[in-house]
C-alpha cells in the first residue's frame, strides 16, 4: 500500500478500542453482521427506471447470505415484464452480494435489488423480529389466493371524471353511480378465479358467471357506466 509524502511525515495517533459493529435485529435475534453471510430475512425493495415508465416490486427471502426465495413484480413496460422472467432465473441461488452486483436487464428491477439490499443490511427486514424468519415460499403470499399480482389501475380527468379500471378483486366491469353521478361500487370480473375454474373442466361460460362480483353499493346505483367505453 502506498502513502503519500505528506502522510509518510505524520505521527501516528492511537484510536480507541473498537467494539466492531452494531447488532442489528434479524429474524428474532440481535446479530452483528460483519459478512454477507450473516444476512437473513424477508424483505420487499421498489424499484423505477431511468425514465420513470415502470417501476418493479422485489421480494427476496435470504437465508445466511443466500437469496433462496425471488418475486419480482413489475409494471409499466412490455420490455420490464421480460427481464422479470431472466431476474427470476438469476437470483435464486446467489449471494446478496452477487445479486446486487449482477445486471439484472432492467433499471427498475436493478434498484428494486438495491433498495432491498438496504432493508436486509441495515434490519429493516419484515422478518426482524419473527423467530426463525419465514419459510421459503412465504412470497408468495403476497398474491393472495390466487396467485396472482395485486395490481390498481385507475384514470381519471377534469373534464370526464374517474374512471377505475382495476382493483384487488380483479377487471372492472361496470360503475355504479348515484343521483350526483358519483361513483358508489363497481361490478368486476375476477380473472384468477374464472382461468382457475376453466382449469377445473367448468365452461367458459360458466365460469366467468362464477367469476363475477360486486363492491360497494352497486345495486343502488342509479347509472351504469362502462369506465372504458361510456
Amino acid at each position: 500500500m502506498d502513502y503519500s509524502a505528506q502522510m509518510e511525515k505524520m505521527c501516528k495517533i492511537n484510536s480507541c478500542p473498537s467494539h466492531g459493529c452494531s447488532p442489528i435485529p434479524q429474524e428474532g435475534k440481535w446479530q452483528k453482521a460483519c459478512e454477507i453471510s450473516d444476512i437473513s430475512g424477508l424483505s420487499h425493495g421498489i424499484g423505477k427506471c431511468a425514465p420513470q415508465q415502470g417501476g418493479c416490486k422485489l421480494t427476496l427471502n435470504v437465508k445466511n447470505g443466500i437469496v433462496e426465495e425471488a418475486l419480482v413484480e413489475t409494471i409499466g413496460c412490455s420490455g420490464m415484464t421480460h427481464s422479470a422472467a431472466i431476474a427470476g432465473e438469476i437470483l435464486p441461488g446467489k449471494t446478496l452480494l452477487e445479486c446486487l452486483n449482477t445486471d439484472l436487464v432492467c433499471d427498475a428491477i436493478n434498484d428494486a435489488m438495491k433498495q432491498i439490499f438496504l432493508q436486509l443490511v441495515y434490519g429493516r427486514s419484515q422478518t426482524a423480529f419473527s423467530k426463525g424468519g419465514l419459510p421459503i415460499g412465504s412470497a408468495m403470499e403476497d398474491l393472495g389466493k390466487q396467485k396472482s399480482s395485486q395490481v390498481g389501475t385507475v384514470f381519471s380527468t377534469k373534464a370526464k371524471g374517474v374512471r377505475y379500471m382495476q382493483t384487488t378483486e380483479g377487471y372492472i366491469l361496470s360503475l355504479g353511480l348515484d343521483q350526483n353521478d358519483e361513483v358508489i361500487g363497481y361490478k368486476f370480473v375476477n380473472f384468477g378465479l374464472m382461468i382457475s375454474e376453466i382449469k377445473k373442466g367448468t365452461p367458459p361460460n360458466e365460469a366467468y358467471e362464477k367469476s363475477l362480483g360486486i363492491y360497494g353499493r352497486f345495486n343502488e346505483a342509479l347509472k351504469y357506466v362502462d369506465p372504458r367505453l361510456e
